[in-house]
């Protein structure tokens, strides 16, 4: 399988960096991300036959009111199903983004946590890179809650 292009619009925090992580993960190991300007994905999309993510009114990720880009790329991939684990991630993720009331403590600390990276770095693909621990981590977390057994990176 050879490696998709992926693209998004620039600075991404925590959902858009939560999508790169999951595609990274589970979907495609070498995919290559494009940062944009939001006006310009859908047609950066075309032009290079990338797929749009979490971009309202632009491709098939696109994040509606209640649900994140997360919760959309994993449900197309039919990975909700397979991993309670990562049902558990996208409520967390869900809850940083869209700032529900109801959402799990965990999503506070992950909120904070990414939403500083941009004052890290202001490099996009260095936030990525900075950030996929923090992902790898919350995912452990999450199996480690649910009595899933350990799994190594991919």
């Amino acid at each position: 399988m050879r490696p998709m292009k992926w693209v998004t619009r620039e600075r991404p925090r925590i959902d858009r960096v939560a999508c790169a992580w999951l595609i990274r993960r589970f979907i495609d190991p070498e995919p290559t991300f494009l940062f944009v300007p939001p006006d310009q994905v859908a047609a950066v999309a075309e032009r290079e036959g990338a797929h749009a993510y979490h971009v309202r009114g632009v491709g098939q990720f696109a994040p509606s009111a209640q649900e994140t880009g997360f919760d959309v790329i994993a449900r197309h991939h039919g990975l909700l199903d397979k991993d309670p684990s990562l049902e558990r991630l996208a409520t967390i993720i869900r809850g940083a983004d869209k700032g529900f009331p109801e959402a799990p403590p965990e999503s506070a600390g992950l909120r904070a946590i990414m939403v500083s990276f941009a004052d890290v770095s202001s490099d996009d693909h260095e936030v990525l890179r900075m950030a996929t621990p923090v992902y790898e981590a919350l995912y452990a977390w999450c199996r480690r809650q649910t009595g899933a057994r350990a799994q190594g990176a991919a």
